[in-house]
């Protein structure tokens, strides 16, 4: 646990009681602050209950008279679609307002860091897409290279439920613009980039606030080193904010698709090979089109951020070459989960905006593809280019008809189910083809979250083999 400074003695609110807010709590408790916990939910406030902290309903009038700063669980809007109204109360009694990575920023750092020989390390990693394989590869490679490591934030445990780092350790943090957004303090040492579409708009008002969300990673505590993916023009834009000049090294540009060149730092990935050149020369060269963790141009372009984020811990190109190939992907993310009669069956279902299940449909030709679910805004048109690599389409969600309107020229027939869909996938699919699920739609429709809807194509995948 971080025990979470600055607050002896005082009252600190805590609104929404899931799993970030009650470790939020316990953090605050131990700093020896004064927790008060809110949660709309009364099975959540009777848990806070239970561990013996007092539950205050913070939207009554008087609720934040005695109280310094109200930590704000991430799922909790705090300006658009409109601000919750416990969080305009806070604004209006000129309570600060603060989330979990905010405390754990400020609380980090230790008196008894100065006896270390090597001071502990944060890399934090955001974007739209890969930012959670990204992560997870960059422990991946830590573990496997002997460093001491921690993985939380978005992805693992939560922030300030890791334990105090140790002499020369790193924590690995994936976080979300629900995180970015709202941090008081945010200053890690390594901060990664990794692409920008179109996700959360309601949440952030349009695309520019999203991106001013992701941006603040980099802007208020002004990191090291920084990892940008320069694909998208956002990422274009926060190299030349960043970067001194064109031989400026703290930057490292990242891509996956083009040759990126110059006095700088780069690392780039061009038909199945990860390069790094630095300072107008060559540094080193990976072959990754026989990791089977990392399938795809997508999955190349994770590779290259986590490569260049280890570079800067001062890992080596064979320590990370050698750890690429152990690594075995995340669940829910391009997870291969059987191959039948010939037939790979891939478990994408992170997939849960066009972008993302685009790049899983670039990654593999021959595809079945399971798709469908609650469509988010901007229609399907931009998946055009990944139809050339589907046989057909398996459509499953309560708008499947309506969904496979969205496209059109393919072979598309409306299943409504996970269950129908794999049997017809499976029955229909020829050896060297891929059943891929990567549904480019929400799961609310049907499931709790994408995780659950990837546990039940699993389910019905390993039916197959029964």
């Amino acid at each position: 646990m971080i025990p979470v400074k600055g607050y002896d003695g005082q009252v600190v609110a805590v609104l929404g009681l899931g799993r970030s807010g009650l470790s939020a709590a316990r953090s605050l408790r131990a700093g020896g602050a004064v927790p008060v916990c809110w949660d709309d939910t009364p099975a959540a406030r009777e848990k806070a209950e239970a561990e013996g902290f007092e539950v205050r309903d913070l939207g009554r009038d008087g609720g934040f008279d005695d109280v310094t700063c109200l930590t704000v669980s991430p799922g909790i809007p705090h300006l658009y679609p409109a601000p919750n109204p416990v969080i305009a109360r806070a604004w209006a009694a000129g309570v600060p307002v603060d989330n979990d990575i905010g405390l754990f920023f400020q609380s980090l750092g230790t008196e008894t860091w100065d006896d270390f020989d090597t001071i502990p390390k944060v890399v934090a990693v955001t974007g739209s897409n890969g930012k959670s394989t990204t992560a997870a590869l960059i422990h991946h490679i830590l573990v496997a290279s002997g460093r001491e490591t921690q993985l939380a934030g978005n992805i693992g445990r939560g922030v300030l439920d890791i334990d105090p780092p140790g002499n020369g350790g790193v924590v690995v943090l994936e976080l979300s613009s629900y995180q970015t957004d709202l941090a008081r303090a945010l200053t890690p040492d390594v901060a990664v980039f990794t692409n920008l579409s179109p996700d959360h708009l309601d949440r952030h008002g349009g695309l520019g606030g999203y991106f001013a969300a992701k941006r603040r990673l980099f802007a208020e505590g002004g990191p090291d080193r920084a990892v940008i993916g320069v694909d998208e023009n956002e990422g274009r834009y926060l190299v030349n904010q960043l970067s001194a000049g064109r031989g400026d090294d703290r930057v490292i540009r990242v891509s996956s698709g083009q040759k990126l060149s110059g006095p700088g730092w780069d690392v780039f990935a061009r038909k199945g090979f990860l390069t790094e050149w630095r300072k107008g020369k060559q540094v080193a060269a990976i072959d990754l089109r026989q990791v089977k963790g990392l399938p795809g141009a997508h999955n190349h372009q994770n590779a290259c951020a986590a490569y260049a984020a280890c570079r800067t811990l001062g890992l080596a190109p064979r320590q990370i070459e050698a750890a690429f190939h152990s690594f075995a992907g995340l669940p829910h993310r391009s997870q291969i989960v059987a191959e039948v009669g010939g037939v790979t069956y891939v478990n994408d279902s992170k997939a849960t905006n066009v972008d993302s299940a685009l790049k899983a449909l670039l990654a593999f030709d021959r595809i079945r593809w399971i798709c469908g679910g609650l469509q988010k805004e901007g229609g399907l048109e931009a998946l055009t280019p990944g139809f050339d690599h589907v046989v057909k389409a398996y459509v499953i969600g309560r708008e499947a008809t309506q969904f496979s309107l969205g496209l059109q020229g393919l072979d598309a027939e409306i299943c409504t189910d996970m269950a129908t869909a794999v049997a017809r996938a499976a029955a229909e699919a020829q050896p060297g083809e891929t059943v891929l699920l990567a549904p480019a739609a929400a799961s609310f429709d049907q499931y709790d979250n994408f995780e659950k809807r990837g546990e039940d194509f699993i389910d019905k995948v390993q039916g197959l083999m029964r």
